[in-house]
């Protein structure tokens, strides 16, 4: 449909960021350093964030775009609010220490658990590292380039000694993080057990790559 929508001039944009705080909608969002329209459906073509831009970026024009979809702005605000509640930031910590180096070969919380074995990185990556990955599992963390040590053998010990039920490592999508993933590839093939295990891989922007 043919309506009237908000154009951003990027030439005149300094990214400042006052037009993404003025819209109540966010359909504004700083890309690169510079003011965006994310999503069409999300500009109600109303201007809040025409009179917040100190460098008159902004303006109206008429083209095609999707129609401004009230609901999805609102799903869009609720999930924003959750996300951001104190709720969604308590810990799912089951267990200490959680460095591999640290963690005892064998104790009572590695029976029947769901291991988790992350990246250190991983968990300042992903916002939601302790809902999506940590809740219900027994975690363990390390960086083979930073420890320089080869982890299959205590990991090895740790499945053997133990009931682990299912192994989940997390990485970075970086080529250090292979070395981790190897490290528990080795170790359950070293252990003697047959243990369901996958590998989620996160983006250095703290998507998920992959699971």
């Amino acid at each position: 449909m043919i309506r009237k929508i908000i154009y951003i001039d990027e030439q005149k944009c300094n990214g400042c960021g006052a037009c993404a705080q003025a819209c109540h909608e966010g359909a504004i969002g700083m890309v690169n350093g510079k003011a965006k329209l994310l999503r069409d459906d999300y500009c109600d073509g109303l201007g809040d964030c025409l009179p917040a831009c100190p460098t008159d970026a902004i303006s109206f024009v008429e083209r095609e775009a999707a129609a401004y979809d009230h609901e999805a702005v609102m799903r869009n605000k609720a999930e924003k609010e959750q996300a951001s509640s104190p709720a969604a930031f308590h810990s799912c910590l089951e267990q200490w220490p959680v460095q591999i180096k640290l963690v005892p070969v064998k104790a009572p919380y590695f029976d029947g658990a769901e291991l988790l074995i992350a990246a250190d990185c991983t968990a300042y990556a992903h916002a939601g590292f302790h809902e999506k990955f940590m809740k219900g599992h027994i975690t363990v963390v390390g960086c083979p380039k930073l420890d320089a040590v080869d982890y299959s053998e205590k990991l090895t010990e740790i499945i053997r000694e133990n009931d682990i039920k299912s192994v989940t490592v997390v990485r970075m999508e970086v080529p250090c993080c292979g070395g981790l993933e190897y490290a528990v590839k080795t170790a359950l093939e070293n252990s003697g057990k047959s243990i369901p295990w996958s590998v989620v891989t996160i983006s250095t922007e703290g998507e998920i790559l992959d699971i």
